[in-house]
């Protein structure tokens, strides 16, 4: 399990010097670049073809994509439904149902980056033929404020004011603040269509949410609870594509199970959850399907509670990260596959910082640093301060192997310092409620995607007035504070120059790193299968799913 499944994706960055000045969060494309980046060679078909079965471990079951979801059901928003834009593989902006993307370059956002204009493209139709306009842009934002609407997320969509429908393909809003990271929100935000539910009498539980209506690829088919969901190609679609007939999204809850169904043939894709680390290799060398090795945006860490005792010293956080053996972990209990990592962002990011300081296995120089800060050994072989023991808890989600093989790891590793972990795991509506949300653990075992949307402000991580335990929102549950940080992310998130934010955020994770807020283990890695003769795959670490881009997939030959 990962922290929050329903939280999105990151950022990669490969060429700056494409980026448009004043685009902010990243450069812009024509739509459809960067679609075929696996299985180039046949071209795709003049109509929809075959079907594809995407085989999937946990099921599909929230299916309007305003609300609160899973990544599977991510996978399912992405066939049905459009944003206004999105991002490609390499970070690009992509025009989808906007006609561009706007920036402070097009005037597409004012200088001061308040106002914004956005025009639309004007052939776009909804499934039942009606036709996609400003208004749905509008009704989509204004639900997602609604007080009392389930609404996924509402960051960065609080600061919309006084939305002005200018004529059926233009809309603009104000922002209450300059807010860059809105543009990548934008590109994880779903547009929904006013006719339909906006005659509901409860979005919460229009029949839409049953059976959707989008301006994607692919439309509503049926959901065989249990079993299956499956769409079928969209031939009024906007964009290139698609050129499959039918999705099925199998749900096959058990990990071997699935696997094997890959494996011989059964299922076209299996990704989302991916092969299991232990079957990697192995399908690596299966003759026919192929494997791809898909980086994600989810950081593997031990989160402390910085006002737990002894976690406020700073050379106790040194120690611990010190005695931690990294690569042991990675090596024996994932098979090799994530990569060791010392920020909280993954490496595609276009604000990754290279240079932070290599993590280094001394137990050695953490037992010195110990012995230094006043840390001396009792009778058991457990350090003591002041009547303190070096003593904490931790925990993590129940029923996932290699989180306690991990944690027992870190046991051997620790106690060979003079500290002393204890195992408290609990399931996972447990321990992801009030237990983590107001900072009631001591240490969690966990893995977190930081960035918002794609973007890398990490204000709601790290910021002092986002400590939950004390503000009642936010998630920075490490009761983290500094104002030098708080100083940098409001830079930072008011910045549309992309080389001036890189600097900022490349600031904010030093300061991170040197502070040990948290742990880093490692950036997760997931092995996807894809079947041979599957063109148009392409994995996305910006994207909520691989899934992405199906509108692209296709049967070469």
């Amino acid at each position: 399990m990962t922290e929050y499944d329903s939280r999105g994706m990151t950022f990669r960055r490969r060429d700056l010097m494409a980026l448009a000045l004043g685009a902010g969060a990243g450069a812009v494309l024509a739509p459809n670049a960067g679609a075929h980046a696996q299985g180039k060679g046949a071209a795709p078909p003049a109509k929809p073809r075959g079907q594809v079965i995407a085989g999937i471990s946990q099921e599909p079951t929230v299916f309007n994509p305003l609300m609160p979801g899973s990544e599977v059901d991510q996978g399912v928003w992405w066939q049905l439904f459009s944003p206004l834009w999105f991002i490609d593989p390499a970070g690009r902006f992509v025009p989808d149902l906007a006609r561009e993307v706007p920036s402070v370059a097009n005037g597409g956002i004012s200088a001061d980056g308040l106002t914004w204009k956005i025009k639309l493209r004007g052939d776009a139709k909804w499934h039942d033929g009606t036709a996609f306009t400003a208004e749905d842009v509008k009704y989509t934002l204004d639900l997602i404020n609604t007080p009392g609407f389930r609404a996924r997320n509402r960051v960065g969509h609080s600061l919309v004011k006084d939305i002005v429908i200018v004529a059926p393909d233009e809309i603009h809003w104000r922002m209450e603040r300059a807010y860059s990271p809105y543009l990548s929100i934008l590109a994880l935000t779903f547009i929904t269509p006013a006719h339909i539910l906006g005659k509901a009498s409860d979005p919460n539980t229009a029949p839409f949410n049953n059976a959707p209506v989008g301006t994607g690829p692919f439309r509503w088919g049926e959901r065989v609870a249990g079993d299956r969901a499956l769409l079928h190609a969209n031939p009024a679609y906007h964009g290139a594509g698609p050129y499959l007939e039918r999705i099925v999204f199998k749900y096959i809850p058990d990990l071997t199970a699935l696997y094997t169904q890959f494996r011989t043939g059964q299922v076209d894709y299996l990704g989302i959850g991916g092969i299991p680390a232990h079957f990697a290799k192995e399908a690596e060398a299966l003759k026919g399907p192929r494997v791809i090795r898909s980086p994600t945006p989810f950081i593997e860490h031990i989160a402390l509670n910085l006002e737990f005792g002894p976690f406020a010293e700073k050379p106790v956080r040194e120690a611990l990260y010190l005695a931690m053996d990294k690569q042991a972990r990675i090596d024996a209990i994932y098979y090799g596959l994530p990569v060791a990592t010392e920020s909280f962002l993954p490496r595609e990011s276009w604000a990754f910082e290279p240079d932070l300081p290599a993590h280094k296995h001394d137990p050695a120089r953490a037992n010195a640093l110990l012995d230094a800060a006043g840390w001396k050994r009792g009778a058991d072989g457990i350090r003591q301060k002041n009547g303190q023991r070096l003593s904490f808890s931790n925990s993590t989600t129940t029923g996932n192997p290699a989180r306690e093989q991990s944690q027992q790891l870190l046991q051997q590793d620790w106690g060979q310092i003079g500290a002393e972990m204890r195992i408290s795991n609990m399931p996972a509506a447990v321990i992801w409620g009030e237990f983590w949300q107001k900072s009631k653990f001591e240490s969690v075992t966990v893995g977190s995607n930081f960035m918002i949307g794609n973007d890398p402000d990490v204000t709601p991580r790290f910021g002092s007035r986002s400590i939950p335990a004390k503000h009642g929102a936010g998630l920075n549950t490490y009761q983290y504070q500094n104002p030098e940080l708080d100083r940098l992310l409001e830079l930072g998130s008011s910045q549309f120059d992309q080389q001036e934010r890189r600097k900022t955020y490349g600031q904010v994770q030093r300061i991170v790193r040197d502070d040990l807020v948290l742990l880093p283990v490692y950036q997760s890695v997931m092995a996807e299968g894809v079947k041979d003769g599957l063109a148009g795959f392409a994995a996305n670490i910006n994207c909520s799913s691989n899934c992405w881009n199906m509108r692209d997939w296709y049967w070469a030959g």
